[in-house]
């Protein structure tokens, strides 16, 4: 008897609970108010209830009473107490009643007076919604103890009063996909744990959303439900909300079909500015470097292809060999940099930015001069999961700026945190690697990463699935030089590291084959050095303990800073969030292509100084590489006007 009148308590107290709630009512405290000032004041109430989203409407199912408060700080315009009231800052009832609010700018994010006060009440009440799940958990409560009381009566089961009663569960800001697209990633080696910095601060609406998850949700909603470019400046928040909700607000604009990106490739006569096409990409291939000697890269690296279709072919295999349209996605600190200082790399020196880059330079910048292989192993992704992730990879490209930490956030971890927000793909939960390789292991158990395009080496090579390193090349030319000239050297990697004049001395002694096997190892010895040199001028400009810089340093460090813009290109646009809209593109178009010259005229002024920042040795092998390849050239030809012309290896 007493089990059953607990049972009838509980499931009465669920049945006032729901028939009290008839959703959201916000209601103006109207006592003191003028008319003019009530009737612009509960304008703004019915405005921004008619905005919210249904389901936020229904769950709310409370009464929010909205007064104008006196007490507020000068800055504040509004805040929710502990008890749902709303109160808004008196000192601007007087704008809002006579209608000035709406032409007043602020400078702040939403424009005008009218549009913050609007703000602030959905960015209030989305607290509230992710409030609720206290609300909840107070109902799973008593759920719980109605079913303890049933069964210490001997009653079996949930008495039939508290049936089809569950705690809801309908917050965002602990949400891991949300956490995702907002810039909290999981931690390495601490699966479920978030990071506590969030790297994606560039081309923020608000500085705000970054200070904890909820004040993101709540930023992001004013957005969701006011900007009417929303959907086209943060695309992956928008279709994370509208399906959070089912429900979108009218479309208002029309996106672009193609996304701006800046391209950080060498070649100045490009145009700067890019278009990437989410529908040209056809795959989305895991692109692995693979291990060297070099303590930093015997794990290899990790980047993302992008195989683009060339325009006007239908997306399918073919686009694999429209080679000239594919871009790299790839996670460094400068444009050009394939090695890092291990010791920066452990202590957080350098950026990690996302670059886009043409496939052909990252090919040439590895094979050719790191001498290491690259793979392109496809990933199985649905075909709106590979636009998804093209998407997500231009949005990151605007907001990202982190630090490369060699143990916790590097290129592995970098790569794997763009497939997880980027493709949303379960496979991906629970992953965690921060090696190159480890990730590629990975992928392949999953199923997402297909090895069996490398099974026939020769087809591979054939349709861009496997790289070779020139190594191979160097060592075959290497062969052909010593088996006509005694070398002091059985290996090439001992020959390019030999001092230039040790090379130069065994020149003479070359027939025309022979010759031009060293033209080829001495091109490869002096990339190797100048890229020996960037190197060193890079850390030097990143010592800060260095003194003060010459003319020629100063030089290169604009160089350094101009360039910057190519993996910050959140730095050439004023205002604006999100991906960059048709408004600002020309003048994002104007802004790269004035830096790009700058740049290019930085380049050359720089080229007539840069030995004079160079360590003495280093300058010596430059200039005797330089010495060497122009002494081949000349004996090259000698020899082959004397010998008829053979042909050459």
């Amino acid at each position: 008897m007493i089990g059953r009148a607990l049972a009838l308590l509980c499931g009465l107290g669920l049945a006032l609970a729901a028939e009290a709630g008839a959703g959201l009512r916000l209601e103006l405290a109207a006592d003191g108010l003028s008319a003019a000032e009530r009737a612009a004041s509960q304008a703004l109430l019915d405005e921004a209830q008619a905005a919210l989203p249904p389901r936020l409407r229904e769950r709310l199912d409370r009464r929010v009473r909205v007064r104008w408060s006196t007490a507020l700080p000068d800055d504040a315009y509004g805040r929710l107490s502990r008890r749902s009231a709303f109160e808004l800052n008196a000192r601007l009832l007087p704008a809002l009643a006579d209608g000035s609010a709406a032409r007043q700018r602020t400078g702040r994010s939403h424009g005008t007076l009218r549009r913050e006060l609007l703000a602030t009440l959905i960015h209030e009440l989305a607290h509230l919604y992710d409030r609720e799940r206290a609300w909840n958990a107070a109902e799973a409560r008593l759920i719980r103890r109605c079913r303890q009381q049933a069964r210490s009566l001997g009653e079996p089961g949930l008495p039939v009063e508290c049936r089809g009663q569950t705690a809801r569960r309908f917050t965002l800001g602990d949400d891991p996909r949300l956490l995702d697209l907002a810039g909290w990633a999981e931690r390495v080696g601490r699966r479920g744990a978030r990071e506590a910095d969030n790297p994606l601060w560039l081309r923020s609406p608000d500085a705000y959303e970054r200070h904890n998850p909820r004040e993101f949700v709540a930023v992001n909603l004013e957005y969701f439900l006011l900007d009417p470019a929303y959907a086209c400046r943060r695309p992956a928040l928008y279709r994370y909300l509208r399906d959070h909700f089912g429900w979108a607000p009218a479309p208002r604009a029309t996106c672009a079909a193609t996304l701006p990106y800046l391209d950080a490739g060498r070649d100045f006569a490009r145009a700067p500015l890019g278009r990437l096409d989410p529908a040209r990409v056809y795959a989305v291939d895991y692109l692995y470097a693979e291990a060297n000697d070099q303590w930093v890269s015997r794990w290899g690296h990790s980047m993302l292809r992008l195989v683009i279709c060339a325009p006007g072919r239908a997306p399918g295999p073919d686009c694999r060999l429209d080679l000239q349209e594919h871009l790299v996605l790839s996670y460094r600190a400068f444009v050009d940099d394939l090695q890092l200082s291990s010791w920066d790399g452990l202590t957080g020196a350098y950026p990690s930015r996302l670059f886009l880059l043409p496939l052909a330079q990252v090919v040439d910048e590895y094979t050719k001069v790191e001498l290491r292989g690259l793979a392109s192993l496809p990933l199985r992704l649905a075909p709106s999961q590979v636009r998804a992730l093209a998407e997500r990879a231009a949005e990151l490209h605007w907001s990202q700026d982190g630090e490369y930490w060699f143990l916790s956030n590097n290129c592995a971890v970098e790569t794997l945190k763009l497939l997880r927000s980027g493709s949303a793909d379960p496979r991906l939960a629970g992953l965690d690697s921060i090696t190159p390789s480890g990730l590629l292991e990975l992928l392949d158990a999953r199923g997402l990463a297909d090895r069996r395009v490398l099974d026939d080496p020769r087809e591979a090579l054939r349709l861009g699935y496997r790289f070779d390193s020139f190594a191979e090349r160097y060592r075959a030319m290497f062969a052909i030089a010593r088996r006509q000239l005694d070398l002091p050297v059985a290996a090439v990697e001992d020959w390019l590291a030999l001092p230039a004049a040790a090379r130069r001395a065994h020149f003479a002694a070359a027939d025309l084959r022979a010759s031009a096997a060293l033209l080829l190892l001495e091109q490869a010895a002096l990339r190797r050095q100048q890229l020996l040199a960037l190197d060193e001028l890079k850390r030097r400009h990143l010592d800060r303990r260095h003194g003060a810089a010459p003319q020629a340093e100063r030089t290169f460090a604009r160089l350094l800073a101009e360039s910057g813009f190519l993996s910050r290109p959140a730095e050439l646009l004023d205002g604006g969030y999100g991906l960059p809209q048709a408004e600002e593109l020309q003048a994002l178009e104007r802004a790269s292509q004035a830096r790009q010259q700058r740049l290019q005229a930085l380049g050359e002024r720089l080229d007539g100084q840069l030995r004079a920042l160079l360590d003495p040795p280093r300058r010596v092998e430059l200039d005797g590489g330089a010495a060497n390849l122009a002494a081949l050239g000349e004996q090259l030809r000698t020899l082959h006007r004397s010998e008829g012309g053979l042909r050459l290896p």
